[in-house]
């Protein structure tokens, strides 16, 4: 196998700065990470960013009907030269992409070295379309794998975790130290596995209403539950959000990051059924893991 260097030689290109572009050509480490998806021959595979094509080659060994989504024109005409036996390449953004749609399949597998603007889109994507999706591996920032397989009560415990947590079984699986890309970002990058959970950890009344609870919650993550909550005046009034917590079972002293999804949810379902809720404040962020690897 060609490394990175030779094959952007050949067709006359360099690794683009401004797309976060580091190429991963390391056969033990991309043999791993086809691996850790545990495709079957004939299983639809999505992967996110091919790049030129070094992941796609290892999937599609494995029988899998991949198709690759890349948003750069030049990997695009890289990747339709190399003509991957057994590989569809569609232009697209992966950020906005319809998954099984693009695959044609009512469920499929998702993989991909995700691009480090674009890490919380897509796995907002993720929880989106997850009916779709039987599980998925990326190639993240190994800080924030970190955060995002933390335990509740660790200080990298945050908004994605909790949101992602309740659907899906997250685990690291791993290690992918700089000089294994090419040209070799700044940080290490880890592997991430989601293997979606057949029901929720736990039943919720509206999703849309989790998911701005638990951003509320992370807003202000220094302030204790109660108070951090309060700051999203449209969820309910502070007397309807403490006697939620009561209801609960969860102390509104606590701070976010002590929580477990279930517990997020039992405060979901406390506050009844759901009416008309007020925007969200302005400044509520949209995640706290917002940065990601750079693209394969």
């Amino acid at each position: 196998m060609e490394s990175p260097r030779e094959i952007l030689k050949r067709h006359g290109l360099r690794a683009k700065h401004s797309w976060g572009q580091n190429f991963l050509g390391d056969a033990d480490a991309l043999q791993s990470i086809a691996d850790a998806l545990e495709l079957r021959p004939g299983e639809p595979v999505v992967e996110l960013g091919p790049g030129l094509g070094h992941l796609t080659r290892f999937l599609a060994a494995t029988g899998a009907q991949v198709t690759a989504v890349e948003r750069d024109r030049d990997m695009v005409a890289v990747l339709e030269k190399e003509a991957i036996p057994g590989v569809r390449v569609v232009s697209g953004n992966a950020a906005t992409v319809d998954f099984a749609q693009v695959a044609g399949a009512p469920e499929i597998a998702l993989v991909g070295n995700l691009p480090y603007h674009l890490t919380s889109p897509i796995l907002f994507q993720v929880l989106a379309q997850r009916a779709h999706l039987s599980r998925a591996v990326f190639t993240l920032q190994k800080e924030v794998v970190v955060r995002l397989a933390a335990e509740p009560g660790n200080r990298d415990y945050g908004l994605l975790t909790v949101l992602l947590g309740l659907h899906f079984d997250i685990e690291q699986v791993l290690t992918l130290e700089a000089w294994r890309f090419h040209p070799p970002p700044k940080v290490d990058s880890a592997v991430l596995r989601l293997t979606r959970l057949s029901k929720p950890r736990a039943p919720l009344v509206d999703e849309a209403r989790f998911t701005r609870l638990v951003k509320a919650g992370f807003a202000q993550r220094r302030k204790t539950l109660i108070n951090s909550l309060k700051s999203d005046k449209g969820l309910a009034t502070p007397e309807v959000m403490l006697a939620a917590l009561q209801t609960a079972g969860v102390d509104p002293g606590r701070r976010a990051e002590t929580l477990s999804p279930a517990e997020f949810a039992a405060i979901e379902r406390a506050l009844g059924p759901v009416t008309a809720m007020a925007p969200p404040p302005p400044d509520a962020p949209e995640s706290d893991t917002d940065s990601g690897p750079d693209a394969d």
